[in-house]
């Protein structure tokens, strides 16, 4: 893998807090009037890995979107600590179950996305070679990334967002379509990214991988976030009958 322990110099060290807290409250989404995310409202603080689980079409992705500001709220609203929109928006990436990436080498596009987030470019390639040798992709350095295997696409993505150095990263079931290698790859990027101080907020219909990674868990079902709890207390005593049906591979409708 290449990653650098977290205790070790690396341009991605060290990260200043801004954004953070974040409040949703009573999010309602309801295009054409089918309302597919109803009155949720939840706090996100730094600190805990939250994974969001539930059945499919419970609305996981979708809040996420909400959250990143991808979809307008019908009703509600989402605000961050600080009320600097650009800082707001450059302080937090997104990172996709199939990752959206330029047709350009593997480094282009790290260097994009830093040219986007207005670093300097002399500042690039120290900032490239980083994230590159810390996902074990610099041997991929001038490969289009589009050659690349699907699990080398999602290390992609993970680098191009951490080069950036976002307080907040959403990540949208990003180990869906990846086999156990590539999964395992994926994960030791996110908890280094953790570790260094990125708020990890993270959809997965794994729950496995919930209980490997997550700190807090947030549990939806049919629109409506029924849960908000520590991993621990969400695995061991779910208090919905909905959550506790999910655990053990149930189907409710």
């Amino acid at each position: 893998m290449g990653l650098v322990a977290a205790n070790q110099t690396s341009p991605h060290s060290t990260l200043k807090s801004g954004i953070l807290p974040m409040k949703a409250r009573g999010l309602c989404y309801a295009p054409d009037g089918d309302e597919l995310i109803r009155d949720v409202s939840f706090e996100l603080q730094a600190g805990p890995k939250t994974m969001i689980l539930g059945p499919n079409g419970a609305g996981k992705s979708l809040l996420l979107r909400l959250c990143h500001g991808l979809l307008k709220p019908s009703s509600g609203h989402v605000t961050w600590a600080s009320a600097n929109t650009s800082q707001t928006q450059k302080r937090q990436a997104m990172v996709f179950q199939r990752p959206v990436l330029l047709r350009r080498s593997v480094a282009d596009n790290i260097d994009y996305a830093l040219k986007l987030h207005d670093i300097a470019k002399a500042d690039r390639p120290v900032i490239i070679d980083d994230v590159l040798n810390r996902t074990g992709l610099a041997r991929f350095k001038v490969t289009p990334a589009r050659r690349l295997s699907g699990g080398e696409q999602q290390k992609l993505a993970l680098a191009r967002a951490w080069a950036c150095r976002p307080e907040v990263l959403f990540l949208d079931e990003p180990t869906a379509s990846l086999d156990p290698a590539a999964t395992h790859a994926v994960e030791d990027i996110v908890q280094t990214m953790h570790d260094e101080g990125t708020c990890i907020v993270m959809v997965t219909h794994d729950i496995n991988q919930a209980k490997r990674l997550g700190d807090d868990v947030m549990f939806m079902h049919k629109g409506q976030l029924l849960e908000h709890a520590s991993a621990e207390n969400f695995f061991n005593k779910p208090e919905s009958g909905e959550a506790a049906a999910f655990l053990k591979g149930e189907l409710r409708w």
